[in-house]
């Protein structure tokens, strides 16, 4: 089944104002840029965001986050981006932090159609609040629900026609959970090859969970912070 569809205005048809949506990525690692850009040009606004973290001000999530068009983000780490701090403590967006590891699990949940799991990651914290708990191997272990979200837009360094994928270094980070979690997945690619052309053992995600793919353009693959040591 040919999955590919000319560009991010074709894939991200059917997203609307109120949709809960995963993006993959880390920082600005493996981030879905065009999809990203395409996003703040169909303006959809009250949307909830799935993502390890918020981009930074003028880059990645940061750019819907200057639109308002985000009005809850369920992350992990958001320490480089001052307006997402200021919405926040402003009230302007809801936040829900999330264990970086348990953020992950619960992705992965999702698409493994797993309903809510244990870990110990939070006990005693805020993140425990309101949540069940039970005692395993005489730890004290939280109850965690899984992550669906209507739409998962992922990044990926090669994909074929079917929709299979793979991920370059780190850049996999956050990606393959959510590709898995979405009722539908869009995969944005840096290479896009004919079926038969991708090692399967190489293979991190398979077509299954794909729907729709495309391949991006310009990617800018911006550094967070870079720090270099002077010459001699």
């Amino acid at each position: 089944m040919n999955k590919v569809v000319s560009g991010p205005a074709e894939a991200l048809k059917g997203i609307e104002n109120q949709m809960t949506l995963m993006l993959g990525g880390f920082g600005l690692c493996g981030i879905p840029e065009n999809s990203i850009s395409q996003l703040v040009r169909i303006g959809v606004t009250d949307i909830t965001c799935i993502s390890n973290n918020a981009g930074v001000d003028d880059f990645g999530l940061g750019l819907l986050l200057q639109k308002r068009q985000i009005k809850k983000m369920v992350s992990s780490y958001v320490g480089e981006n001052d307006l997402f701090e200021k919405l926040m403590l402003s009230g302007e967006l809801e936040v829900d932090l999330i264990p970086q590891g348990s953020l992950a699990e619960r992705c992965r949940a999702g698409g493994a159609g797993i309903p809510a799991f244990f870990t110990p990651a939070g006990y005693g914290t805020e993140v425990a609040e309101g949540k069940e708990v039970r005692e395993y191997n005489g730890r004290p272990h939280i109850l965690e629900s899984a992550l669906t979200a209507d739409f998962a837009i992922v990044k990926a360094w090669k994909g074929d026609h079917f929709g299979n994928l793979i991920y370059k270094g780190t850049a996999r980070n956050f990606n393959p959970m959510m590709a898995m979690a979405g009722r539908i997945t869009v995969a944005e690619v840096e290479e896009l090859v004919e079926p038969g052309q991708l090692d399967p053992n190489a293979i991190h995600t398979p077509g299954i969970f794909v729907q729709r793919i495309f391949q991006g353009e310009k990617f800018e693959k911006r550094i967070e912070q870079r720090t270099v040591r002077q010459k001699g």
